[in-house]
């Protein structure tokens, strides 16, 4: 059973996009949208039926190609795509991404529709269960005024509780929003001014923020943000190896894909994965590498080593005999 229809396929799409074009099209510009959009083999089947008229489609004027669609072309969705976004919309995160207008539009759209699954088919077993908050409306507004300042690259009057417990009060430039799925958290990549050294980012939890304001001022100059990310790096990476049995390769680049990697293979069926992150990243990435399983050894670094090794004891002694009273059955 295909997903999908057909009707939704690459050709249908290359051809969408040429008929909803207003201007005339030479056939070596119809072959260059082609190439671009589709394959190469695309020209053996879709040239000749334009250049003979079997489809019908454009209206010829000499050597140029006009569409004889008088407006967009709009696809239909399938009963399958319906069900899909009906399920997205009871999500609690879709409210963070449209208005309430937009949310009861598409609510009175899809009324009839049976959603592609419910939230109470799902079971999150490895996740902190103190998520942020987004059905708060103040949550909801600062997360919208943040996407805003993103897309504007505009200043924001933050006031924000800091975890140590300090209040901090700063303008900042949303860069960038994440989330955390072990946390069940979003949280902002934002840039700092930071005197004659530049800008600084800087990450804030998003339910910390207490209050915020958009300015009217925008950043002057483009910030290339990736590579602040990778200058916040530790100069050595987490150094993993993956014996690839019961399909570990591919699980784990699922499990580490949010994080800037590089992965070789070292023998027949060993594989050395190089994880990059910086002290925000460190305690998640913990997690997630304790929770893989045996196919996944830590090499290094010693750093990360030290952690791993602390973070086992500490374990250790939430479940022995002394702390919890009884003797737990042996791990398998």
């Amino acid at each position: 059973m295909e997903l999908f229809s057909e009707i939704y396929s690459c050709y249908y799409q290359v051809l969408r996009h040429l008929l909803c074009n207003r201007n005339p099209l030479t056939i070596e510009e119809i072959r260059s949208h082609i190439c671009r959009e589709g394959f190469e083999e695309s020209l053996l089947s879709i040239i000749p039926k334009l250049e003979h008229g079997d489809w019908n489609l454009f209206e010829r004027k000499g050597g140029l190609y006009l569409s004889r669609l008088k407006s967009d072309f709009l696809t239909p969705l399938s009963n399958l795509e319906k069900s899909y976004l009906k399920a997205l919309l009871s999500d609690p995160r879709i409210c963070l991404f449209l208005s309430p207008e937009q949310e009861e539009t598409l609510n009175q759209m899809l009324a009839s529709v049976s959603p592609l699954w419910k939230q109470e088919h799902f079971f999150c077993y490895d996740r902190f269960t103190d998520g942020d908050p987004y059905t708060h409306e103040l949550y909801r507004r600062h997360f919208r005024t943040l996407l805003l300042a993103q897309k504007e690259s505009r200043y924001v009057d933050i006031d924000y509780n800091a975890p140590s417990g300090n209040r901090v009060h700063h303008y900042y430039v949303p860069a960038r929003l994440e989330y955390s799925v072990k946390n069940d958290k979003f949280r902002l990549l934002a840039l700092k001014n930071s005197g004659s050294n530049g800008m600084r980012l800087e990450i804030l939890n998003i339910a910390r923020i207490q209050s915020l304001h958009l300015t009217e001022k925008t950043l002057s100059s483009q910030v290339d943000l990736n590579a602040m990310i990778q200058k916040s790096y530790y100069r050595e990476p987490l150094r993993l190896q993956i014996v690839n049995r019961r399909n570990a390769l591919e699980r784990a680049m699922l499990h580490f894909a949010n994080y800037e990697k590089n992965t070789r293979k070292t023998d027949e069926n060993t594989y050395e994965c190089l994880i990059y992150y910086n002290q925000s990243m460190e305690t998640e990435l913990l997690i997630e590498v304790l929770s893989f399983g045996p196919m996944l050894k830590v090499l290094g670094n010693e750093k990360f080593l030290r952690s791993l090794k602390e973070r086992l004891r500490k374990q250790k002694r939430l479940i022995s005999p002394d702390s919890c009273g009884f003797i737990p059955y042996p791990l398998p």
